[in-house]
């Protein structure tokens, strides 16, 4: 479900150059599939609202939508300070 919401964000972020199902078919890196600098920042942000938590730009985790979808659960799962069910975290 995650990855499947993580995959929508990113195709609005693309202001629909990406579609959804293209990217959770697809085993390549989001930057092979065309994500760019302002979709990032721009899919950053949605996560960020969305989800209530903090998303690290340079992190490794940015790479493929299975690394993201991994991160955001554990970032999820740890809560602010490492309080399960907050959802905040630091930069």
């Amino acid at each position: 479900m995650l990855r499947e919401r993580l995959a929508e964000l990113v195709s609005r972020a693309s202001d629909g150059e990406l579609a959804a199902a293209d990217l959770l078919a697809s085993d390549r890196s989001l930057p092979a599939l065309g994500v760019t600098s302002l979709v990032y920042l721009r899919l950053i942000d949605a996560i960020e609202v969305e989800f209530g938590c903090d998303v690290d730009l340079d992190g490794p985790f940015l790479d493929t939508l299975d690394s993201l979808a991994g991160h955001l659960a554990a970032r999820l799962a740890d809560g602010p300070a490492g309080q399960p069910g907050g959802g905040t975290g630091d930069r």
